[in-house]
């Protein structure tokens, strides 16, 4: 599989998978939970709020590995291995593309004080379980 077929497969998932798990460091352990991503070519961003565990832990390290999808149909589904470097961003733009109504449960609108979003820069990203083929780098 060239580069170019595994870059095309991997911008495919993050254009088309939405909700993934986020793993960040908590006092030297892994700590995973599940996030919303959005995607701009093979940037992910989500949001959240200031005040949260994940925003200090990224503070304190900014590395992440994420996981972005796989859709539980069986074995052989496609996805991701992403890591990252996490870095704050209180964007004005990129918070008012980020919102939706759904949002509204954690905070008062995309100018809230308390909503930022987690840019996350790649650093490596694998294909995985591609028809049962061996992980794919994505050289980056």
């Amino acid at each position: 599989m060239s580069q170019k077929e595994i870059k095309t497969s991997v911008e495919n998932i993050l254009n088309n998978s939405s909700v993934g798990v986020m793993a960040t460091v908590k006092n030297n352990k892994p700590h995973s939970r599940y996030m919303t991503f959005s995607s701009e070519g093979l940037k992910l961003y989500t949001a959240t709020s200031k005040n949260t565990h994940k925003a200090d832990e990224v503070e304190t390290n900014p590395f992440t590995h994420i996981l972005l999808g796989y859709e539980g149909k069986g074995y052989g589904d496609d996805y991701v291995e992403y890591e990252g470097k996490v870095s704050i961003s209180d964007s004005k733009e990129m918070k008012k593309q980020l919102w939706n109504e759904n949002m509204e449960l954690w905070f008062d609108g995309p100018n809230d004080p308390n909503y930022i979003v987690l840019e996350i820069e790649p650093i490596q990203i694998s294909l995985m379980n591609k028809k049962s083929e061996t992980p794919k780098i994505l050289h980056l």
